[in-house]
């Protein structure tokens, strides 16, 4: 039986599929949470004042922050 070569027949080939980069799967696209009041982890950029405000009554400031955000949608009017 014959023993195959020990180096690729096209070494050009070999290299380019050795050093061609891997394509990622795309992430499928999220659906929305069904379940209501659900949080969700986020990162948001806020000015240092603003911070400031919230935080100086101590902890339970991000509750603060979301309790001042939803009144702001919920005074948003519809359509």
């Amino acid at each position: 039986m014959a023993t195959p070569p020990r180096r690729p027949t096209n070494p050009m080939a070999a290299a380019e599929a050795a050093f061609k980069p891997v394509k990622k799967p795309a992430a499928p696209p999220r659906e929305p949470s069904t379940a209501p009041n659900i949080r969700e982890l986020v990162s948001i950029r806020i000015d240092r004042a603003v911070l400031d405000y919230f935080q100086e009554d101590g902890p339970g400031w991000q509750d603060r922050i979301n309790d001042a955000l939803r009144k702001l949608v919920a005074a948003k009017p519809q359509g």
